[in-house]
């Protein structure tokens, strides 16, 4: 049995000791926000954060997260940086088509977290593992400078 802290709640879960967080989250808990990509934790669509720390979460055993504090896109929003990026996202109109947005977020939230001002090789390096197909990346820089200043 795994107990996890989920965005706040406690969920003790029977499953195999190596299945991936992500799966927990999506097909046990029905937490569908947080995406698979590429499932070699390469793309950041999957990233959540454990203890803060933003954590690609389709390779990592949820077993190695028991008792720990963890976030998920549905709860980002709750924290002053996540609803900051969430807004500035909207704002500058960063969405195109969605899929890698909540592993953006999840990311750009981190970074908000650590760096209060951060500059564009500090955005760089803290999203350089979160890929978008769309190619949103001028305006993903832009909507976490304006959630920086906000």
């Amino acid at each position: 049995m795994t107990s996890l802290l989920v965005n706040g709640h406690r969920y003790d879960v029977d499953v195999p000791e190596d299945m991936p967080l992500l799966w927990v989250l999506r097909d046990v808990l029905g937490m569908t926000g947080t995406k698979f990509g590429c499932g070699i934790a390469q793309c950041g669509a999957c990233t959540v954060h454990v203890e803060g720390a933003p954590v690609r979460s389709c390779l990592l055993p949820a077993s190695s997260v028991d008792g720990r504090h963890i976030t998920t896109i549905e709860a980002i929003g709750a924290t002053t940086n996540g609803a900051k990026i969430q807004k500035a996202w909207l704002d500058h109109e960063v969405i195109q088509c969605g899929y890698c947005q909540s592993g953006q977020i999840m990311a750009a939230t981190a970074l908000l977290d650590t760096t209060a001002k951060p500059t564009d090789a500090d955005i760089d390096m803290a999203l350089s593992g979160n890929i978008c197909r769309c190619g949103t990346y001028v305006r993903i820089r832009e909507a976490i400078h304006a959630a920086a200043a906000a």
